[in-house]
């Protein structure tokens, strides 16, 4: 057993503000920067930033696995935290300003299985799960452009 680490950084073209406010709105952005390996995303309560709880699917690695994350903001504007309800997987993104633009890093940890297992675990959901980050941080980008004059920013 160990904590498994996936993570995954870009810049994105939009300022802080904009971008955060895509990531912490649950309801009306943040479902569509999701990759395909995403799916059955709904809002069970709340909708934007902390207090909001969210379930979803992911398919990586011919594997589906449910989640139900709780939002947190441990600074807002900047970091955002969604800490699933059955594990101890945490999802970490953080917003930087970079000029006009923002840097943005998704990462996840999790305390790894044991055994043969928790080796293959280790070995490959990583990388797996860090293409999918990439792939989302593409969509986020574009996603932002798109939206980027709509009072999105908080």
């Amino acid at each position: 057993m160990g904590t498994v680490r996936a993570s995954a950084e870009r810049l994105v073209d939009a300022p802080a503000d904009v971008v955060y406010g895509c990531i912490a709105d649950m309801r009306d952005h943040h479902p569509h920067f999701l990759p395909p390996a995403f799916s059955g995303f709904q809002v069970e309560s709340g909708g934007v930033g902390a207090g909001t709880v969210v379930r979803f699917t992911v398919t990586a690695g011919g594997r589906q696995r449910e989640y139900r994350m709780e939002v947190s903001e441990p600074e807002p504007g900047r970091m955002l935290t969604e800490s699933d309800t059955n594990s101890s997987l945490v999802t970490t993104f953080v917003v930087e300003p970079r000029g006009d633009a923002s840097s943005v890093r998704v990462t996840t940890t999790w305390t790894g299985a044991g055994g043969i297992g928790g080796f293959f675990e280790r070995r490959f959901a990583p990388n797996a799960m860090e293409r999918i980050y990439a792939d989302e941080l593409d969509r986020l980008d574009v996603h932002v452009r798109q939206h980027a004059g709509d009072g999105t920013g908080r």
